[in-house]
């Protein structure tokens, strides 16, 4: 399998608590693995040292010398975001963009890839502290105020141990779910905390009791809103057949794997039907559907009512 190449560009300041708990697991990957997974990258904007706010410090490689060779890059970044001004930084950002590198921040890095136009379109989470950064960028961005969002190329969580969680889901992804969990098991994470988290309860809370592996797929399902997953790769990574998935989703859900997926996806997108201007075409392609048409047809069954309807409802109160 190729190697992923990750960039974490680390910003003066940054807290070394987010900043472990997304390299570690990585760092993990590669070990538990017994070959490189993930090449990880420590960048700055400048200079060749990154400090975080406890004082520790990273050997690490300016941006002019990084180069584009990125699969994906994390920015990283503490205390006041809002107050920095790094035109570099917000130009290196847009030219890996257009290279095709999948984008992150962490913490109050998603203030920066907001501010420099980066998450137009996507829907993202920041830390707490800086949702009202984001209403004074731009009010109409999609913020959503959970703990960590996989929205396609962009991967944002709120710092702090939430990082722990997204690169369980990314590694998850990459490699399954029982190879993630092994990981999550090695830093006493007994408990992955879903991308809804704290805006909702936890997967068990919402769905009942669940065996591991039907939790797993729900998890997955959840990561992969714009980019849905077979049913085929679902069963994989959560480390099941096809039929033993379906099997257990009939048994405990009481409906099929992918209409359950259909209506967690629909939920989503009725969600920015109603708060946002975005087009219909958009949220259908957001939401995983190959046509406006097709998303159309399938809001309708569910909800009882048309996506444009719904909207025009939801603002005329």
């Amino acid at each position: 399998m190729t190697i992923r190449r990750i960039g974490f560009v680390l910003i003066d300041g940054y807290a070394m608590l987010s900043t472990a708990a997304a390299l570690d697991p990585l760092r993990a990957a590669n070990s538990f693995a017994g070959r490189d997974l993930y090449d990880v990258r420590i960048l700055t904007p400048e200079g060749t040292l990154a400090t975080s706010s406890l004082g520790a410090r990273f050997d690490a490689i300016p941006l002019a010398e990084a180069g584009m060779a990125f699969d994906l890059v994390f920015v990283v970044a503490g205390g006041d975001p809002m107050r920095l001004r790094l035109p570099a930084l917000d130009t290196w950002l847009r030219r890996a963009d257009r290279a095709g590198v999948e984008l992150g921040g962490i913490s109050g890095g998603a203030v920066l890839l907001a501010r420099a136009g980066l998450l137009e379109g996507r829907r993202f989470t920041v830390h707490w502290h800086h949702y009202d950064d984001i209403a004074h960028i731009d009010p109409t961005l999609l913020l959503e105020r959970k703990l960590f969002v996989i929205d396609r190329d962009r991967y944002t969580c709120a710092g702090g141990s939430a990082p722990l969680d997204m690169i369980h889901m990314l590694i998850a992804r990459d490699h399954g779910a029982r190879f993630a969990h092994e990981i999550s098991d090695w830093f006493i994470q007994a408990q992955v905390r879903p991308s809804e988290t704290p805006q909702k309860s936890s997967i068990a809370a919402r769905y009942g009791a669940l065996p591991p592996m039907v939790e797993a797929a729900l998890e997955l399902m959840e990561a992969h809103i714009a980019d849905p997953l077979s049913p085929a790769q679902l069963a994989d990574l959560a480390g099941l057949s096809e039929r033993q998935l379906q099997r257990q989703f009939n048994a405990t859900l009481g409906a099929p794997v992918m209409e359950v997926y259909r209506h967690m996806r629909l939920d989503v997108a009725r969600a920015l039907v109603q708060r946002s201007a975005l087009p219909l075409s958009e949220i259908a392609q957001m939401t995983g559907f190959a046509s406006q048409a097709h998303f159309t047809t399938r809001y309708g069954a569910r909800f009882g009512t048309p996506p444009q309807a719904d909207r025009s409802h939801v603002q005329k109160r």
